[in-house]
């Protein structure tokens, strides 16, 4: 994937970068293997907005992912790469030998025509899924799971890696893209190459439009704001919140900066080695 720039001819032109969309190789799912989004606005039940920011948008369909890959020992076709809008990284599209077909997350090198397959005795092949113990160490793995057959749960975005490092006791020790080295059961399973669509952190939207295009709705900053909207809103003139001295806090008065939100005595922290900052080690 690359990534295309603009003559500045306008003001959203002159910042706007967006990818070329080059590998995309058909532009319309497959509709048994989508299904409807209900848009929200952000709002519960009862009608009030739960999440702020959010509302109008596009219409898109979901695109229905195998995670599970429990096609065991199948090989499939690549038959297409797809856009999904519904997620940062791109999709390609399985037929397997009775027809039947799925979506999986696109690796980097995965192309069309391409044969992939599930199981303890694939290869550690681009796109192919196997258990953690018998995926080589120092493989780059994605959409892995953390509980056998849930299917994958972590490292699926856009450019996403993760790297397996050693196995011990039945657990495989795995290196994330935040440093952080988590212990996970061995008989989960994993794919194997990075998140393709890499370049998707260099994409520049140019202008608000085309948030709104995505469903986001506009951010004011609390310090400007009244005092009645925000913990930070009031004062005279550009003041740091309130008139005086004030930490930056949320619209509830949870402190934004430097307060950690992970409860102190939760039951993963026996599977976390490392932690993200390499300062600390979970006990």
């Amino acid at each position: 994937m690359a990534i295309k720039t603009f003559r500045p001819l306008t003001p959203a032109a002159r910042f706007k970068a967006l990818p070329d969309f080059a590998e995309i190789t058909k532009s319309k799912p497959e509709k048994n293997l989508t299904e409807p989004i209900k848009r929200t606005g952000g709002r519960n039940n009862q009608g009030r907005i739960t999440m702020r920011h959010i509302g109008g948008g596009h219409k898109r369909r979901y695109r229905i992912i195998d995670f599970k890959r429990n096609r065991r020992d199948a090989v499939a076709n690549v038959i297409a790469i797809e856009y999904d809008p519904n997620r940062t990284a791109r999709i390609a599209l399985l037929q397997y030998p009775d027809g039947e077909k799925s979506y999986i997350l696109c690796p980097v090198g995965l192309q069309v025509g391409a044969k992939v397959s599930a199981g303890e005795k694939a290869e550690p092949n681009v796109g192919n899924a196997l258990p953690l113990k018998s995926i080589p160490l120092g493989t780059p793995i994605h959409n892995i799971e953390f509980i056998p057959g849930r299917g994958g749960q972590i490292v699926r975005s856009a450019g996403s890696v993760a790297t397996l490092a050693n196995r011990e006791g039945g657990f495989a020790l795995v290196k994330l893209a935040s440093g952080e080295i988590r212990r996970i059961n061995e008989d989960c399973y994993a794919t194997i190459g990075q998140v393709g669509n890499t370049d998707h952190m260099n994409v520049s939207s140019g202008k608000a439009g085309r948030s709104r295009w995505m469903g986001i709705r506009p951010t004011v900053r609390g310090m400007v704001m009244n005092p009645v909207d925000h913990p930070m809103g009031g004062g005279q003139g550009k003041s740091k919140g309130g008139g005086g001295r004030h930490h930056p806090v949320s619209p509830w008065g949870q402190l934004a900066k430097g307060f950690k939100t992970r409860r102190k005595h939760k039951p993963s922290d026996t599977f976390i080695v490392q932690r993200r900052n390499a300062k600390t080690k979970a006990a």
